[in-house]
């Protein structure tokens, strides 16, 4: 991969690969955690509406214009990041480039178009509510980044985004997306010189600088919180802040957290638990990586029966990681087993190169596979200990717990 930029302050991160295919789009530097109080949701309701005309195009013809050629258009929204990029055979290269840029740089967010999309955002909150085992992690969040900018769900609510205007979509994009906090990233078989040349003919427009800089999260204070929801099942989640994706550690991070509960069969929480007990169906850890701050947890759901019993498990397992350092062998086999999952995750080019461009876009480098390889095998168990007993602090933990209502 290589990174470049052009006066104007917009990154380009370049990575050859012999496809058929081209991914090709903008990671802008701007999320929910950018949104003043009186717009909580704009940041996705924005992502939406970035498809629904521009000063030369209406919501149809920006649909068509790549659909008709068999590619996609995608964008999602992050608390740090939007992202809107596309999937194309590699002859329409220049045309999925160019219309990338016309519905980043000139969307004009027509009023009928808001309030389209504003319900179909009702909608989806109401999805987002029926589904418990996903709703509580943005609701732990919530009670871990309290009266913070990180500390509100990314849709919005109901009555925030019924207020929003065209204005405001047009207000929130001039002082967010702003050429400094952009980087347009490609990954197929176009050649550097030409990828260049396309990026300097369509992207490259005049220089706007950010203004604002992003506040901190408040103080951490832990939490217990016991919710009754209309649920059958159980659900918990226990965290802890941690690492943020700028720190120099975070591959330890990752290799503590994908033995304890990584996605394999075999990690300690899914083997402790689900394998040797069957009191859960789910059980994992994970971690949510900000610019400064990070997120730690573990979720399970069970029956309400189980769930002490599965509480004092997991603690026993992070208590076994804290007070005991792992064999050197042990830890090589650990270590194999995420450079096979990193591996097998590269060849799902479109992860591989959202990933990248995030990283690219906040830490302003890129990052190769064989680097990050060289950074886990550095790791001692030593380490592994020390951040264990850092993370799995007890009297730090933030616990959410949706029970079933009491008859």
């Amino acid at each position: 991969m290589k990174l470049t930029s052009f006066d104007n302050g917009i990154r380009l991160l370049y990575s050859y690969d012999n496809s058929p295919v081209v991914y090709c789009g903008f990671a802008i530097n701007a999320g929910t955690r950018d949104e003043w109080t009186n717009e909580y949701g704009i940041a996705h309701l924005i992502e939406h509406l970035l498809f629904k005309g521009t000063n030369k195009r209406n919501s149809l013809q920006i649909i068509k214009r790549l659909e008709e050629v068999g590619g996609e258009l995608n964008a999602y929204t992050t608390k740090e990041e939007t992202f809107i990029y596309a999937v194309v055979p590699h002859k329409y290269t220049e045309r999925a480039i160019e219309l990338l840029s016309d519905i980043v740089f000139n969307s004009v967010f027509p009023e009928n178009q808001i309030k389209k999309e504003r319900e179909v955002i009702f909608e989806e909150i109401e999805m987002y509510n029926d589904t418990p085992s996903e709703l509580i992690f943005d609701e732990l969040e919530d009670l871990m980044f309290t009266n913070s900018s990180l500390g509100h769900n990314i849709l919005g609510t109901k009555k925030s985004l019924s207020k929003i205007n065209s204005s405001d979509c047009i207000n929130f994009v001039k002082r967010c997306y702003t050429t400094d906090n952009m980087l347009f990233f490609l990954h197929g078989s176009i050649d550097e010189n030409k990828f260049l040349k396309l990026t300097q003919k369509h992207i490259c427009h005049t220089a706007t600088k950010r203004e604002f800089s992003r506040n901190s999260p408040n103080p951490y204070l832990p939490q217990t919180v016991v919710c009754n929801k209309n649920t059958s099942q159980t659900h918990c989640l226990i965290g802890n802040l941690t690492l943020s994706l700028s720190d120099n550690n975070t591959s330890s991070l990752t290799l503590l957290n994908n033995i304890l509960g990584g996605t394999s069969l075999t990690s300690k929480l899914n083997l402790a638990i689900r394998e040797r007990n069957g009191w859960v169906y789910a059980i994992d850890s994970s971690l949510n990586l900000y610019s400064d701050v990070g997120v730690w947890c573990i979720y399970f759901g069970c029956s309400e029966s189980n769930y002490k019993k599965c509480i004092e498990l997991i603690y026993s397992e992070l208590n076994k990681l804290t007070n005991k350092t792992i064999p050197d062998k042990q830890l090589e086999r650990y270590k194999q087993q995420l450079y096979g999952q990193i591996l097998i995750n590269y060849q799902n080019k479109e992860n591989y190169i959202l990933s990248s461009a995030k990283i690219a876009l906040h830490l302003n480098k890129a990052v190769s596979m064989e680097r990050t390889f060289e950074q886990i095998q550095q790791i001692r168990p030593e380490e592994i200990q020390t951040l264990a007993s850092q993370l799995f602090d007890n009297k730090r933990f933030t616990t959410l717990k949706y029970q079933k209502y009491s008859e």
